[in-house]
């Protein structure tokens, strides 16, 4: 069977994706592309704001056109808040989270398809490089103890789990033996592994760095609060990525306590001090969240003079909306959309002042890069893209060397260039000539 993977939001959800990816292949089947034509389509759904529910529907309703004899199957957070609506969209299966991680169990049952080894000619490995995956998104727990007032994931996913370490660990193996070079960390709140295991995720840290030799490990998102100096010692290792991306979601300690978000700018500071000292060359990245109910405009200026003192290689910059089921679309005193869309564009200018300056930072430098994906510019010219260890998108341009897809090659950063289309940043590098 064909199999065409498909998701929305956030590193989970391409986490599991990867996983079901995996699974399928080592079932015998053929996971295709995105201009292929398939027989069955996996949707792994998002709902974290109402506008991603509304992408979620119409990405269902597109395939289904564009496929009409594919079976699809819909799985996430869409699936499982809104089973009615999900159901509406006359779907063949809904998996909602609690059993996704069984979907291509009840996929093969529900349609009768037996398990098969697969093609010699097709194999396994080539499943998330079929995807255009280099790195490898790992979930490693899900669920979350906090309630933030603006979030709706916490319902959606329920309370927080974590995967045993020895699983994990024989997971980075198996992909590591597939010829992945990366991998990264992820969860609902990745901070919190362990929490149901009496363990903490430095732990896992120094298992994967102790019983795998996988070259590159990332984290993803972690709540500023959940980073102890153990952890921070974890960095030491040149195999651990110095990359942190903290969500600090206002620069203003009341509009914090509306969102019922356990840390404040001061601590957030003193944390973005500690990183920046114990680990040369960290890139702190952030979300920030413009317009929650309430935000005077006395606290959204406290959010610019605080991002414009602390300084981040990237910002997430999300306009608030309304999300029903959550606190805080009950609050009074909402923000007009048109207040929010320019204040947000005024972030967004001031974020990306401050990514180029930071890039500006490694001009000359060289750095290990893990080239990922070939890509024809405007003018028609090939390239190579890549990311350095702390996130710098890089690019270089083709000289006889497309088989650089997947290795790691000290490369020299020497000019800044225009933003990458649907980059991980805003923004990039470009090497022209030197190391290789």
């Amino acid at each position: 069977m064909r199999v065409k993977l498909k998701t929305l939001g956030c590193r989970l959800n391409e986490a599991e994706l990867e996983a079901w990816a995996r699974q399928f292949a080592h079932a015998g089947h053929r996971i295709v592309t995105e201009d292929e034509t398939c027989d069955l389509v996996v949707f792994n759904s998002c709902a974290v704001t109402g506008d991603a529910a509304r992408k979620s529907r119409n990405l269902v309703r597109r395939e289904k056109r564009h496929n009409p004899t594919a079976r699809v199957v819909l799985s996430g957070c869409y699936a499982s808040l809104n089973q009615t609506g999900a159901a509406a969209l006359d779907v063949d299966l809904v998996v909602t989270n609690p059993d996704k991680h069984r979907l291509v169990e009840l996929v093969q049952e529900r349609f009768n398809l037996p398990a098969e080894p697969p093609n010699p000619l097709d194999p396994v490995e080539s499943a998330l490089f079929r995807r255009g995956r280099q790195r490898a998104f790992i979930k490693v727990q899900d669920g979350c103890r906090y309630r933030c007032t603006y979030c709706i994931v916490t319902v959606a996913r329920g309370e927080e789990r974590s995967r045993p370490v020895e699983d994990i660990v024989a997971e980075v193996k198996a992909i590591q033996a597939e010829g992945i070079r990366e991998i990264v960390l992820t969860g609902v709140h990745l901070g919190g592994y362990g929490s149901d295991l009496s363990l903490r995720l430095d732990h896992l840290l120094e298992a994967l760095l102790e019983q795998t030799d996988i070259p590159r490990i990332r984290l993803g998102s972690l709540e500023p609060w959940d980073i102890p100096e153990p952890l921070i010692r974890l960095f030491d290792n040149p195999r651990l990525m110095p990359h942190l991306h903290l969500p600090l979601q206002s620069g203003s300690d009341t509009v914090l306590r509306r969102m019922a978000r356990r840390c404040r700018t001061d601590e957030f500071s003193r944390l973005a001090d500690t990183l920046r000292t114990a680990i040369p060359d960290i890139n702190l990245t952030t979300d920030l969240i413009v317009g929650f109910p309430g935000e005077t405009e006395a606290e959204w200026q406290q959010t610019l003079d605080y991002v414009e003192k602390t300084g981040f290689g990237h910002i997430h910059v999300f306009g608030y909306s309304p999300r029903a089921g959550t606190p805080a679309a009950g609050l009074p005193n909402p923000v007009p959309v048109a207040v929010i869309q320019q204040r947000s564009q005024m972030l967004r200018q001031l974020a990306e002042q401050q990514a180029l300056h930071f890039r500006h930072r490694f001009l000359g430098r060289v750095f290990p890069v893990l080239w990922e994906k070939a890509r024809t510019r405007p003018d028609g010219s090939q390239e190579n893209t890549g990311l350095t260890p702390n996130y710098l998108r890089v690019a270089l341009p083709f000289g006889g060397d497309a088989d650089k897809l997947n290795q790691i090659t000290p490369t020299c950063l020497t000019r800044l260039l225009e933003a990458f289309e649907n980059g991980d940043f805003e923004g990039s590098t470009l090497r022209e000539s030197g190391i290789t």
